[in-house]
């Protein structure tokens, strides 16, 4: 187990987090405009893509690699490598990307809480780990479809 979460801790947090999500489109209905502009937020998009490489990094180095440990230098070496050449290069829906990364990344700390777990509750994390899986796989398709879109209207003449 990478993370030491009982199945009751990610319940809360994933409780938490659903809560908090939806206060804030109940309490402030303008916060749809700043929905609105995320996708295109560089500020987010950094914010995000960082706190996504603290995570991974700090995932490389502390996991038990097994066969892979050799990859664990070049990995720790090319992730800051990446994420400097990610800043520099993609900078279109980089909110996005990034929050696709940290979906991805959050599914596994509740998945690990329910595996091997007997109770029903177990479902209704697993159920939820899995959407923030489908949802961050979306967010990332998604990017790299409207930048093929864009980019095909942008050369085409009509």
């Amino acid at each position: 187990m990478i993370y030491h979460f009982s199945l009751h801790t990610a319940a809360i947090i994933a409780g938490a987090f659903l809560i908090l999500t939806g206060l804030l489109g109940l309490l402030k209905p303008d916060f749809a405009t700043v929905v609105q502009r995320f996708p295109r937020s560089k500020i987010a998009g950094v914010i995000l893509l960082t706190i996504a490489l603290i995570w991974t990094f700090w995932l490389v180095a502390t996991i038990q690699m097994g066969e892979f440990a050799g990859f664990r230098r070049p990995l720790l070496i090319a992730l800051p490598i990446g994420y400097v050449l990610v800043l520099r290069f993609v900078d279109e829906f980089l909110a996005v990307r990034a929050l696709g990364i940290l979906c991805l990344l959050g599914g596994e700390p509740l998945l690990d809480a329910a595996f091997l777990r007997y109770e029903n509750s177990r479902l209704l994390i697993t159920v939820f780990a899995y959407l923030l899986i489908v949802a961050g796989l979306f967010w990332l398709a998604i990017a790299l479809i409207y930048g093929g879109v864009i980019l095909t209207f942008a050369f085409t003449q009509y």
